[in-house]
């Protein structure tokens, strides 16, 4: 899942609900979403933590920030006991920990094999970041092993870290991997040369038909028959994989249990990919324009309408803030009345335009 971190979370951060999706504190572990840390409470040498986006914006504003883009099966961490003085504003009352989470180094700004900060103010080399699927670490391209693909942002990739742990992944990789993707390939065939088994010869070597139907017959081993063939790989460096891959996996009884033991059950699952995380958010997204009235109503403008409604949005969206970072650096409570001479101002104000003050005559 590659990222251009010079980008801001694509569409899905800007997704109107998408705050809502991803306050994890009232949804216990969730599937995937958008995760930070914060340096300034939790800074290196204590416990690691994550917090969603809404706590990022709600308890964590002006706070030094790590951007950790997605992890999967994550819970809010923010307000909890790693957390010495701070108390999360939109859920007080939190568990001490959460178990289940998963840390990495990235939670403390570092990342890769070279465990450096990205961006990195002492490496000069312009390199793109890549996702491990496994570990959810962000790899340099150089630091990978391997030759990265041309289209990588269509693909998921595989550390050789995590591609030793769980070994089984070469014989898969040997088959399904990108073409191209690893530093060096070889294809060797078995001495003795065999033909992929058929799935009536997985039946009969089961049991007889006649003692037992198709039905209920233990579907065939995709690992054992790809293991069979004998096609090898070199097992070093990262693996990419197209998106198509996780399909093909093997998802017999025997697979399923290896795959919950490894912790790797999340790789039958199409949709825990980045790619199918986004897409959500761009389908949110454009359900939310389809049933916000003034999105409709800007479809019903031309084009020089449109922006006349846009800039002039941006414009008291930017008085606005400014009229309120007053009261901020005064340390004054903003009231009703605060806010209504406010709105009375701007409509002056946009009467004295239309009526054409502005203009020389």
């Amino acid at each position: 899942s590659y990222l251009d971190w010079n980008k801001s979370f694509l569409v899905v951060q800007t997704s109107g609900d998408h705050v809502t999706r991803h306050l994890s504190l009232s949804q216990g572990y969730v599937k995937r979403q958008a995760l930070y840390a914060c340096n300034t409470c939790t800074p290196k040498g204590s416990e690691a933590a994550g917090i969603c986006l809404a706590c990022s914006y709600k308890c964590h504003e002006g706070h030094d920030l790590f951007e950790l883009y997605t992890k999967r099966n994550f819970r809010c961490d923010c307000g909890n006991g790693k957390f010495s003085e701070l108390q999360c504003k939109l859920h007080p009352d939190k568990d001490e920990v959460n178990s289940l989470n998963k840390y990495s180094q990235n939670f403390f700004g570092v990342y890769c094999t070279c465990g450096r900060p990205y961006p990195d103010p002492e490496d000069q080399v312009e390199d793109e970041m890549i996702q491990c699927v496994v570990c959810e670490d962000w790899l340099h391209g150089r630091h990978l092993g391997c030759v990265v693909p041309d289209c990588v942002e269509l693909q998921e990739m595989i550390c050789e870290s995590c591609m030793k742990t769980h070994s089984f992944l070469w014989t898969y990789a040997s088959h399904l991997a990108v073409p191209g993707g690893a530093a060096e390939v070889k294809e060797e065939t078995a001495k003795e040369p065999t033909v992929p088994i058929k799935e009536e010869e997985v039946d009969d070597a089961i049991e007889p038909s006649c003692k037992r139907s198709r039905e209920e017959v233990e579907p065939r081993c995709r690992l054992k028959e790809l293991q069979v063939i004998g096609q090898k790989r070199v097992q070093s460096g990262a693996v990419f994989w197209p998106s198509p891959w996780r399909s093909k996996l093997c998802s017999c009884r025997m697979c399923q249990l290896r795959l919950l033991e490894a912790g790797l059950s999340f790789l039958l699952d199409e949709s825990d990919t980045v790619l199918a995380y986004e897409n959500k958010g761009k389908n949110s997204e454009q359900r939310r324009q389809e049933d916000d009235p003034l999105m409709s109503a800007l479809d019903n403008l031309n084009h020089v309408q449109q922006l006349e409604i846009i800039h002039g949005y941006n414009d008291m969206k930017t008085e606005l803030k400014d009229f309120l970072q007053r009261f901020a650096a005064e340390g004054k409570v903003v009231t009703s009345d605060d806010i209504r001479q406010f709105f009375e101002q701007q409509s002056r104000k946009r009467r004295r335009v239309d009526a054409g003050e502005f203009y020389c005559t």
